[in-house]
C-alpha cells in the first residue's frame, strides 16, 4: 500500500503539455495521460516508476447520496486501495488509490439518525476486495485460452503470486461454465477428444489429475459472411460414446433442434450419440479424417510387410522406407521421378504388391461405412471438424 509521503512526491505537479495544446481544465491533470490508462471516470494524480509501474489515480468529484437514507454525503478522506492491472510498457502495473478527492471513504451524519462510513465502489474497474482489476482477470483469460500461457507465466508479467492470479480468474471462468447462454444460436456443432495427461488416473482430491481423456463440445457456426469461428462450448471427462450422448442428453430441447449440422471423427460411439440425441442433424465426416484412415491403413500394411520381409523396422536403404511419404502423398500430386522411385521399390519383391494394392485402395477411397457421412461434407457447404483441432487443444 502507497504511504501518503510517497504518493505527494509522486504527484503530477505540473502539466505535461503546453497551455496552447491543453484540452484539460483543470491545470493540475493532464487528459492525455487519462486517456493512456484507459479507465473512465478516472484521472491520474501520480506515477512512480519502481520495480513495479505504480500509477496513482481517482475518481472524478460527483455528489454521492446514503443508499439507505438517500441522504448527500460529505467527503471524509482517502483510503488507499491497491490494485493489479494489466502489464505495461513491460512493465507491471499497480493502482493506488480508488476514489473522488477526499471522498473515498464518506461519512453521513443527519440529526444523529443516520450515521455510516461507506467506500465507493466501481465495479467496473475492479469487484469487492479484489486484488486485480477486471480488466487484468480477463486479460489473464485471455493469455491462458488463447496465447496458451500457464497461470505462473502469466503471474509473473503481473507480477503477483500464482494464487493471487488463480483465485482472481476462477471465479469468472466459474460463472462462464455456468452460463446456458452460449449454447444459443449454434447450428453446427464439433467435437474431438483430447488426451489431458498421461500420468495416473487419481481423483483430485487424492492428489492426482483427474480423468486423463476429454471430450470436447465447440461451436462450427458460420457467420454471415461464411467464415467458421471455432467456440469452444464444453469439455466433458470420458472419450466415448457415451460420454457425447451424456452431454447431448442434458441440453435443452431448444439447442437439440438448433443445430443441422453435426462434425465428428471416424468413430462409430460418437455417431451413435449423434443419431440418438440430434435427430434433426447431419451427421458428417470430413475429408481430411476420410484420408487419414485411408493413409493408416497403407502405414501398417507397409509397417507388417516391411517386417515379413527383412525382419526389422525400416531403415535408410530399404525399399519400403524410402517411399513411406510417398505413400501418404495423393497419386496426382507425384512427380514423374517419385512415381518412378514408387514402382521401383514395389517391384524389389514380390511381396511388396500388397503395399500398392493397399496404397491404390486407399486412392480410391473405399470407405463404405462412412459413405454416407462423408458424402455429406458436399451438402453442407463442405462443412468440417477442423475447427475443432485447434478449440480444443
Amino acid at each position: 500500500m502507497t504511504s501518503r509521503s510517497t504518493r505527494k512526491a509522486s504527484t503530477v505537479s505540473e502539466p505535461t503539455v503546453s497551455d496552447h495544446v491543453r484540452t484539460c481544465p483543470d491545470p493540475t491533470r493532464c487528459d492525455r495521460c487519462d486517456v493512456l490508462v484507459g479507465l473512465d471516470g478516472f484521472h491520474v494524480v501520480g506515477v512512480d516508476r519502481r520495480r513495479h509501474l505504480e500509477v496513482v489515480i481517482e475518481s472524478a468529484p460527483m455528489v454521492t447520496a446514503c443508499r439507505a437514507c438517500g441522504v448527500v454525503a460529505y467527503s471524509h478522506g482517502r483510503r488507499d486501495v491497491v490494485l493489479v492491472d494489466v502489464p505495461c510498457f513491460g512493465r507491471p502495473v499497480q493502482w493506488s488509490g480508488a476514489s473522488e478527492p477526499g471522498a473515498a471513504s464518506l461519512v453521513l451524519r443527519r440529526a444523529h439518525v443516520c450515521h455510516r462510513i461507506w467506500t465507493e465502489q466501481h465495479h467496473d474497474v475492479a469487484a469487492p476486495r479484489a486484488l486485480l482489476t477486471t480488466r487484468a482477470c480477463w486479460w489473464a483469460i485471455s493469455q491462458i485460452r488463447d496465447e496458451h500461457a500457464f497461470v505462473a507465466g502469466v503471474a509473473r508479467q503481473l507480477g503477483t503470486t500464482w494464487t493471487t492470479v488463480w483465485g482472481s480468474v476462477q471465479p469468472l471462468l466459474q460463472a462462464t461454465a455456468d452460463d446456458e447462454t452460449r449454447f444459443v444460436e449454434v447450428t453446427a456443432l464439433g467435437m474431438d477428444e483430447r488426451s489431458w495427461h498421461h500420468v495416473s488416473t487419481k481423483p483430485i482430491e487424492a492428489g492426482g489429475r483427474g480423468p486423463k481423456e476429454l471430450t470436447g463440445m465447440v461451436d462450427l457456426t458460420r457467420d454471415q459472411q461464411g467464415r467458421v469461428h471455432a467456440r469452444l462450448l464444453d469439455l466433458v471427462a470420458g472419450r466415448s460414446g457415451a460420454a457425447y450422448s451424456d452431454w447431448l442428453a442434458a441440453r435443452c430441447e431448444a439447442f437439440k433442434k438448433g443445430v443441422k449440422v453435426a462434425t465428428l471423427d471416424p468413430f462409430h460411439g460418437y455417431k451413435n450419440a449423434i443419431d440418438g440425441q440430434l435427430e434433426d442433424a447431419v451427421a458428417v465426416l470430413g475429408a481430411f479424417h476420410v484420408v487419414k484412415l485411408g493413409s493408416a491403413a497403407v502405414d501398417e500394411c507397409r509397417r507388417r510387410v516391411q517386417q515379413d520381409t527383412l525382419g526389422h523396422r525400416g531403415r535408410k536403404g530399404d525399399p519400403l522406407y524410402g517411399i513411406r511419404t510417398m505413400l501418404r502423398a495423393g497419386a496426382e500430386k507425384l512427380t514423374d521421378r517419385q512415381r518412378a522411385r514408387l514402382h521401383a521399390a514395389i517391384g524389389a519383391d514380390v511381396r511388396h504388391l500388397e503395399v500398392w494394392l493397399a496404397w491404390s485402395c486407399a486412392q480410391q477411397r473405399t470407405l463404405k461405412q462412412w459413405r454416407s457421412a462423408f458424402l455429406t461434407y458436399f451438402d453442407t457447404g463442405r462443412s468440417s471438424n477442423g475447427g475443432t483441432e485447434r478449440s480444443t487443444v
